[in-house]
């Protein structure tokens, strides 16, 4: 129970986070300016596309956790689905960005809804099994926080990379000739190839260790299951948190693309900057450097974790994000050298924000297993992706929707200078500053409440080995 995971497990399972979080980040950050500015699709309208796909998430993330936890073969639950749909998983990711030269409004709109539908549903099909094993690789409380904090090296530097070589990918193909649409389609295609490839080799060779101590479980309705898992008081917190978070994430992510082209550009939609003699985009310099800060605090942030425990860890990195973004609001147009000290900044806090949550849901599982005397990793990782996804539709949804009613406009096809009216600006700058601190106010909130300290984890640990050792005397 207390032995350390190999070094190589350890890599090899955190680089599935490589394909998921790659392209989660690059959907996150450029899928709402791709629908409004490049599909050319009104922001309220675009919106109910992400309504849509709230709606089908709702129904296939917990069914999906559900069949993982059900599946019996002699690779386990978990490995076949990796095996079975990772590359699908990396081919519907160009399918996302690939809509076509229509007029009609309403024609594009279904079309990238179900594009939405479709590549959400392959991407649970590999999330939701993918983090079900991390209970299932090990039991110890700090092996679970630095499995979590591999994963997150992987993720952040997924993103940082995608963030980096999106905009460059685009921009290359629009310099050969092609156009911003081509430009996206290309970035899919070479992200969901390169996502797909690590979660097979998970596939492959990582194995499940600590599976189900009880060969046969009393097969539950989906009703039933949802419900267990709703009395479970530590994961009524942890969903809170997990939500609250990845709000917060969300809100940064798809907005700072809108404010850094309308209001530190000014409407430049070709601005640049140059970082050590390389000329980046915008969105490139800015990302790239708070994703570089986030990759150098994860050890930092696993230690404190460590030092003190995992909640108090969180709390101090949101106090730090909430600074941050309240400075947002302070940046002026033009002023670059301020904007990229507020990236790294940011980073400090957001690597909290990667790392810390998903460290939690492990030790609820197992308070799970005591109350229940199933294991349910499944269906908790299927909601836990549920969350994930809701929370990037729903703010995708929320921001299209506030972006329409305070005048946003589309761009004409080929235009390089447009500017935003101001009231569209003013609410860019408060969906970036004041709107995401409040959300994070209440990550902190739920976090200073959350009933499963280090300590009572290890009591929950020390009944579960007496309850196996019984069973195994028994039998």
């Amino acid at each position: 129970m207390n032995a350390k995971l190999p070094f190589w497990l350890k890599t090899l399972y955190g680089s599935g986070d490589w394909g998921i979080a790659s392209i989660g980040m690059m959907r996150s950050i450029f899928y709402a300016i791709y629908l409004t500015d490049v599909v050319g699709i009104e922001p309220r309208l675009a919106s109910l596309g992400a309504l849509a796909g709230i709606v089908w998430d709702a129904i296939n993330d917990p069914l999906i956790g559900m069949l993982s936890d059900r599946v019996k073969s002699k690779l386990g639950r978990r490995r076949p689905f990796l095996l079975w749909f990772a590359v699908p998983f990396g081919l519907s990711f160009m399918m996302l960005w690939s809509a076509p030269n229509w007029e009609s409004q309403i024609g594009l709109l279904i079309y990238v809804t179900l594009a939405f539908m479709i590549s959400d549903t392959l991407t649970t099909l590999v999330a939701v099994p993918y983090l079900s094993l991390t209970p299932e690789l090990t039991q110890n409380y700090d092996e679970r926080t630095s499995l979590s904090s591999f994963r997150t090296v992987f993720q952040l530097l997924g993103a940082m990379i995608v963030v980096i070589a999106a905009p460059m990918i685009v921009d290359s193909v629009m310099l050969g000739g092609g156009s911003q649409q081509q430009g996206f389609m290309a970035a899919g295609a070479v992200f969901g190839a390169i996502g797909a490839v690590p979660l097979f080799l998970v596939g492959l060779f990582v194995r499940e260790r600590y599976a189900s101590t009880a060969v046969e479980q009393e097969t539950l309705s989906f009703r039933e299951t949802l419900k267990l898992a709703w009395q479970n008081i530590p994961f009524r917190y942890a969903v809170g948190i997990y939500m609250f978070n990845w709000s917060a994430v969300d809100m940064v992510a798809i907005t700072f693309p809108f404010f850094l082209l309308y209001w530190i550009a000014q409407g430049n939609l070709l601005a640049k900057i140059t970082i050590f003699g390389v000329d980046l985009a915008l969105e490139s310099a800015f990302f790239g450097v708070m994703m570089f800060v986030c990759i150098l605090f994860v050890p930092f942030w696993l230690w404190i974790s460590k030092r003190f425990n995992k909640i108090q860890a969180y709390i101090a990195g949101m106090a730090s994000w909430i600074i941050v973004q309240l400075l947002i609001f302070t940046i002026q147009p033009g002023d670059t050298n301020y904007l990229l000290l507020i990236a790294a900044l940011a980073g400090i806090g957001v690597s909290a924000a990667y790392i810390l949550p998903d460290s939690i849901l492990p030790d609820v599982i197992d308070w799970d297993e005591l109350r229940t005397g199933r294991r349910q990793e499944g269906i908790y990782y299927g909601i836990r992706t549920l969350i994930r996804k809701l929370t990037g539709a729903g703010v995708i949804f929320v921001t299209l929707q506030i972006l329409g009613w305070s005048g946003y406009q589309a761009p004409p096809e080929g235009v390089t200078q447009f500017q935003q009216p101001e009231s569209a600006l003013f609410m860019i700058r408060a969906m970036d500053s004041f709107i995401g601190a409040g959300i994070l106010v209440g990550t902190i909130i739920l976090a200073w409440s959350y009933p499963l300290s280090r300590e009572k984890y290890q009591r929950i640990q020390k009944l579960l080995a007496v309850r196996k050792n019984k069973k195994v005397r028994a039998g």
